[in-house]
């Protein structure tokens, strides 16, 4: 046994508390069942079956209110793994559902069979006709294609609110549009093309010239039962008309029964009734878009109204001035939003009854955005607008920054408003649209019945299309609850259907909560077709049953999510999972939003249950030792939930008293520690150079068994030498800032092979040749920014070294007179921010005099202006570390990398690289899974320099990718250094 094993029962929920009626039964302890997990073991291989009771947990979520939990969790890579679970499904009576970024809202990806991830090996983009379309596998985010599309100035047509995390595949299969989509650019309209796989294995491209040729032939009785269907429908003129009405507001709710009237084959009409068919027709493994222009010249405005009603009534003025986006938010969402970064914390004081309306003009030039901002003000002129708070300006405004921060409030809304619930309550989203000419009069009726029922919903939406979304906050744990929720859906659907002809699903599609209502809106003989297509298409119900019809008029109520409390700083958690593209463990364990399901099933379970010990076994790597502890979850999701800090207090709860104590010894005596480290280093380096890694490699590998793996680091190849023992002579007299090397920039050199100057040397001469001396204070040494304790959740040894380089540097800066530069940013967001929380009360004041600047900032603010650049590389692509983007410093990496290189890339797939200071020697599998992506973009193509800002990121990126990485700041210490005479 290792000598310091995590202690076994530190993370088990304290109590006894009381099972919820939604638990994982007894059964699935073991995980799925014997039968089940050998057969697809035998058909796709071990490494692509998940089986554990905590893979089915984790999996058994979505942003939806209900949650199922799949009997098996299969990671498909390629269409022949698709293929063989349907064909293992048919043969073994079983169903499939696919999932892949889960960010749903009505529980379609979610099954209780054999559960198919199709996220993480189908992402990519290919752009084609020089942007005007592009290829794009399903588990690419629409970030990520747009990304790729914007150099070409071009953009897809739906553009969902989730469009950080969601996925192509699930846009189209839900015909999710978003705020500016409407009718014209959703999916159904902007799609050239797509490839998808029928439930029998027959796989269908609609862009091949043959394929009506070879699908007739593969599958004659769909065919003839699809074209049967068209015939019956053309024949009925009513119903056309009830079809063609239907789609004239958006409308989600059932199959597209338009695609028989627009397709006249039926490879044509299968590519229209994919598009919302919520996997329960076939698999999209690939999609083509027709994309559109990117106008990039915008004039937008948030305006504040008395009412929800006055704002609804002032949309159609703008939609004939010609808006492209009008988005409504009553006062629950905007008072809601002041817990996302950079809303107005006046807001919180909004009277109750106060909405808003984001209204954006877009243009492909000045000159039209002149003429936007002309029609306007026009509409603005007329409107009886209200300012009840400070921040409120109801103007329009062209600046990015605004207008961003705008857009951000307005996608929070899910999140904002599903954070603010009350404890212990579960979410529902829902989302109908009405004619947009009845838009105020369906806003006074929903307010009226949410009255009637009890509820204070909050309300936001795309105005411009009639389309409205409302959050409702039930428990439901409580029968009375959910009776309440049941006797409000039927009358709102009522209302919707009878009162304004609307549909009661507008672009999140039909899912399990409209699924019993379809029939109230489409009617029996419409209802009856759509029963019939997907019996055409699936005569053996293999995908997705229940989630899109349903006869069951309960089906609703069945599988409702409780929301049991878990630790403060996750609670406020909907399970949305917008933190899980930037996860850096997403395809290697679990992803933020799934520790914090998997916690919460440990709290829904009895103590000793065989479950929670499952859980407990599996969580101490899957969630605690492999998260990277960066925070990207923080900034990706929108109300700054910090999974990374969860993560850092369970290591915390694991450490033993003996463990403790060792660590705070170490920050004590750290100037011994740092002094053994950099012998260490440099006698591995000599190691290493006369017989190689193997030895020190085999020696750290039994280390890390003897002691314990998450604590002891795993000797790598790329590891760089040692630093010198001295650093710069540098003077305090007439210095412009005080100069902190970072204790990893003491201990580690640069890149193996490397000639010099080291980073300290390169600050300090690049500083000097500014006019901008740094000065390096002598006792420097034993001092730290802590993080060394901090991601390990050593909270002695993090207050001990706080505490110290808050007091050192408060010295060395004079009390604060001078900035203090930190040369890794890792240790720049320790200063200046993660050391706060450990300080006494003393030493809090002195930190907040301090000024602690990154030194890419420093060189982009004070150096850069007073340089001359001699020399340039041709190209180079940058890794903008994780810490960065927590300091909102990539603008002055880009600036000072664009001052080297003739060329800076920076990847789209760029992440964190998870090395996250020893994590990666820790858990190399966490940093190679981390940075998977980003490399092969790194080496698609050649770039003279690879740069970025902290060195152990830099060991992490040479590690990936095979090519050294270094410091920007010494790039531009090599840019300006003058010629030797």
């Amino acid at each position: 046994m290792p000598l310091l094993e995590p202690e076994p029962d530190a993370l088990r929920p304290p109590g006894p508390g009381a099972p919820a009626p939604d638990r994982v039964p007894d059964r699935l302890a073991a995980g799925t069942p014997a039968g089940l997990r050998a057969g697809l073991t035998e058909l796709l291989g071990a490494e692509k079956v998940l089986w554990k009771v905590s893979d089915l947990v984790r999996y058994a979520t979505d942003a939806s209110p209900y949650r199922f939990v799949p009997q098996v969790v299969v990671v498909a890579e390629d269409i022949d793994d698709v293929s063989a679970v349907l064909s293992y499904a048919h043969g073994m009576q079983r169903e499939v559902v696919f999932r892949a970024a889960g960010t749903s809202l009505n529980g379609q990806a979610q099954g209780e069979d054999i559960l198919v991830d199709v996220r993480r090996h189908w992402a990519g983009t290919e752009v084609l006709d020089g942007g005007r379309r592009a290829r794009i596998r399903p588990g690419t985010t629409v970030l990520r294609a747009n990304a790729a599309l914007a150099r070409h100035g071009r953009i897809l047509g739906p553009d969902p609110a989730s469009a950080l995390a969601c996925t192509l595949g699930g846009v189209v299969a839900n015909n999710a549009s978003g705020m500016t989509a409407g009718t014209t650019r959703n999916s159904y309209r902007t799609l050239s093309s797509l490839t998808f796989v029928l439930p029998t294995g027959t796989v269908v491209d609609t862009a091949d010239p043959l394929a009506d040729e070879e699908l007739a032939r593969a599958e004659p009785a769909l065919c003839r039962g699809l074209l049967e269907i068209k015939r019956e429908i053309e024949a009925d003129p009513e119903l056309v008309a009830r079809i063609r009405a239907k789609y004239e507001i958006k409308n989600t709710t059932g199959y597209r029964l338009d695609a028989y009237l627009d397709g006249t084959t039926p490879v044509e009409i299968l590519r229209g009734l994919m598009v919302g068919s919520e996997g329960t027709l076939g698999f999209i493994s690939e999609v083509v878009f027709d994309t559109l222009p990117l106008d990039r010249e915008l004039t937008t405005a948030l305006l504040f109204f008395p009412s929800l009603t006055a704002a609804a009534a002032a949309v159609p003025l703008f939609n004939e001035a010609g808006a492209l986006a009008v988005e409504l938010m009553d006062g629950n969402t905007l008072r809601a939003s002041v817990s996302v970064a950079g809303v107005p914390a006046d807001w919180a004081d909004l009277p109750k009854d106060t909405a808003a309306l984001l209204v954006e003009f877009r243009a492909p030039d000045a000159a039209g955005r002149a003429e936007c901002e002309r029609r306007a003000a026009g509409v603005l002129a007329g409107l009886e607008l209200v300012a009840p708070v400070a921040s409120v300006t109801n103007a329009f405004t062209a600046d990015p920054a605004v207008i961003s921060g705008y857009w951000k409030a307005r996608k929070a809304f899910v999140t904002a408003v599903g954070g603010a619930r009350a404890p212990g309550t579960t979410l529902i989203t829902e989302d109908f649209a009405v004619p947009p000419s009845r838009l105020a009069e369906a806003c006074a009726a929903l307010l009226v019945l949410q009255a009637e029922h009890g509820f204070d919903a909050a309300v936001a939406g795309h105005a411009a299309h009639g389309n409205l979304h409302f959050l409702l906050a039930f428990d439901a744990s409580v029968p009375a609850d959910v009776d309440r929720y049941a006797a409000f859906m039927e009358d709102f659907c009522r209302l919707t259907v009878e009162r304004f002809d609307g549909s009661l699903k507008a672009e999140h599609s039909t899912g399990r909560n409209m699924a019993p209502f379809l029939e109230l809106e489409w009617g029996p003989r419409a209802t009856e077709l759509m029963w019939r297509t997907k019996r055409t298409v699936d005569p053996d119900l293999v995908l997705a049953p229940r989630i899109l019809l349903d006869r069951d008029p309960r089906a609703h109520l069945r599988g409702l999510k409780t929301i049991p409390r878990v630790e403060a700083v996750a609670d406020p958690c909907i399970e949305c999972g917008f933190c899980e593209p930037v996860c850096p463990s997403r395809d290697l364990t679990t992803t933020p939003r799934q520790r914090i399901a998997l916690r919460r099933e440990m709290m829904r379970q009895l103590p000793g249950a065989p479950v929670l010990d499952g859980l407990l076994d599996a969580y101490g790597y899957d969630a605690v030792d492999t998260c990277a502890g960066d925070s990207a979850c923080a900034l990706a999701c929108p109300v700054g939930i910090d999974t990374g800090a969860l993560m850092k207090d369970f290591r915390h709860r694991r450490h033993g008293p003996r463990e403790e104590r060792v660590a705070a010894l170490a920050a004590k005596r750290f100037r011994g520690v740092e002094a053994a480290a950099r012998l260490a280093v440099a006698a591995a380096g000599a190691i290493t150079a006369r017989i190689g890694d193997g030895p020190l490699t085999a020696v750290t590998a039994a280390a890390r068994k003897a002691v314990r793996p998450d604590l002891v680091p795993r000797w790598l190849p790329q590891i760089p030498g040692a630093a010198a023992r001295t650093l710069p002579a540098t003077r305090r007299a007439d210095a412009a800032a005080v100069y902190y090397p970072a204790c990893v920039n003491r201990i580690f050199g640069g890149p193996r092979g490397d000639r010099g100057p080291s980073l300290p040397q390169a600050v300090v001469a690049v500083s000097q040749r500014a006019g901008r001396p740094v000065w390096i204070p002598g006792d420097v040494t034993g001092t730290c920014c802590a993080t060394i304790w901090h991601s390990k959740g050593y909270e002695d040894g993090t207050r001990v070294m706080a505490n110290r380089i808050v007091e050192a540097a408060w010295g060395w800066t004079a009390g604060g007179r001078l900035p203090l530069v930190v040369d890794a940013s890792s240790c720049t967001l320790g200063i200046a921010h993660e050391v706060v929380p450990y300080l006494t009360g003393d030493n809090r004041a002195l930190h907040a005099e301090l000024r602690v600047v990154d030194s890419v900032v420093w060189a982009a603010e004070e150096l850069l202006p007073r340089l001359e650049v001699l020399s340039t590389v041709g190209s180079a692509v940058l890794h903008p570390t994780c810490s960065m983007h927590r300091l909102d410093d990539v603008a002055a990496l880009r600036a000072v990398a664009g001052a080297c290189a003739d060329e800076v890339s920076v990847p789209h797939d760029a992440g964190c690289c998870a090395f996250a200071g020893d994590r990666g020697m820790l858990h190399p599998e966490l940093t190679a899974a981390a940075t998977a992506r980003e490399a092969a973009e790194v080496t698609s193509r050649p770039y003279e320099a690879h740069l970025s800002a902290n060195r152990m990121c830099e060991v992490g990126m040479e590690r990936a990718t095979g090519h050294a990485y270094s410091s920007v700041l010494l790039a531009l210490e090599r840019a300006t250094r003058p010629a030797k005479p």
